[in-house]
């Protein structure tokens, strides 16, 4: 879905209008995550959000699935795999799945970590486990109570924020704010900007840790732009944030077009972009969610050596902070088992 407008506005009749559906799905939402989640064996690192939409969780899912792997453990990432239509459990496999099977996140995600696309969560894991999988890094489901969390990190743009603050469709939130500080154990604030402060503020009133971390775009995609004047686009959650990503990285972005999230792509769109960049010299360049999903879809990947992808990653710094996280959770899942 293409995010309204009304939901960045502080005050609108839309989101006035809205409200009471907002205050019912909230309240549903609120009452569900009450619920006691069922064990899985393994440790379960979940990476969510506080609204709909794009905030770095990708980027965040393949940070920790990396450092996981560094002190030893076997990630396997359980997704719902939105935008597909394989209900699963079924374990992801890059040369067989499309993204209309698993969806466009689970297929990159894919790329680097074993990935378990299931609707349901619990099942997922169960299915992760048999394959050996020493941890589960649960892709979003923060809201969703079947699976057991052991820690939930909770990933926001600092630029963004939470709109205007209300409860979906109302606004960005996929449950009251309340409930959800109140689960969470920390808050990884993505890039630069002043949105997230006040949401960080009442993280760390609660002693939970708040991690300031940067997207930092790959040095061989910047450099194959380098003299290049581009024609950007992107179907993601916030697709201003990867136009803004690409200027601040020194490319000169000269043309931008914006999609809905999960947008699925016809050739004729395609075709459009291209003849368009050719029309005006430019270089069509696209996310790396949005590059797999066309490379997936046979109708597409004619078209795919005409657009670059540009790839970024999480720079943690020194990576310290969730560092200790992770290694505390695994310490005391450790100490319980023994």
């Amino acid at each position: 879905m293409r995010e309204p407008a009304f939901w960045q506005a502080r005050s609108s009749w839309q989101s006035l209008l809205l409200s009471p559906l907002g205050g019912l799905y909230g309240a549903i939402t609120a009452r569900r995550m009450t619920r006691a989640g069922q064990r899985v064996g393994v440790p379960v690192f979940c990476v969510g959000n506080y609204h709909v939409g794009g905030a770095g969780k990708t980027p965040t899912v393949l940070a920790l699935g990396a450092l996981l792997t560094e002190l030893g453990e076997r990630p396997w990432v359980v997704s719902r795999g939105y935008g597909g239509r394989l209900a699963g459990p079924v374990a992801v496999d890059p040369a067989q799945h499309t993204a209309a099977d698993v969806g466009d996140e689970p297929l990159m995600l894919a790329a680097s970590l074993p990935v378990i696309v299931a609707r349901d969560r619990v099942a997922g894991a169960q299915l992760a486990r048999t394959q050996g999988a020493s941890v589960i890094v649960l892709d979003d489901g923060f809201q969703n109570p079947a699976l057991a969390k052991d820690v939930a990190l909770i990933v926001i743009d600092a630029g963004r924020g939470l709109g205007n603050g209300c409860v979906f469709p109302a606004g960005p939130l996929r449950a009251p704010l309340a409930p959800q500080l109140a689960r969470t154990d920390a808050l990884i604030v993505v890039g630069e900007g002043h949105a997230a402060e006040t949401v960080a503020s009442a993280v760390a009133a609660r002693n939970k840790p708040v991690l300031s971390v940067r997207l930092k775009p790959d040095p061989a995609s910047v450099s194959a732009l380098v003299g290049k004047r581009v024609l950007a686009f992107a179907g993601i959650g916030d697709p201003r944030r990867f136009f803004a990503t690409l200027r601040a990285s020194g490319v000169d972005v000269a043309n931008q077009r914006a999609f809905a999230d999960h947008h699925p792509f016809s050739p004729s769109e395609i075709q459009a972009l291209e003849q368009q960049a050719a029309r005006e010299g430019l270089t069509l360049v696209t996310t790396e969610k949005d590059f797999v999903r066309l490379c997936s879809d046979s109708r597409l990947a004619v078209y795919a050596s005409g657009i670059m992808p540009f790839k970024v990653s999480l720079d943690l710094g020194d990576g310290v902070a969730l560092r200790t996280i992770v290694a505390d959770v695994l310490k005391r899942r450790r100490v319980a088992a023994s």
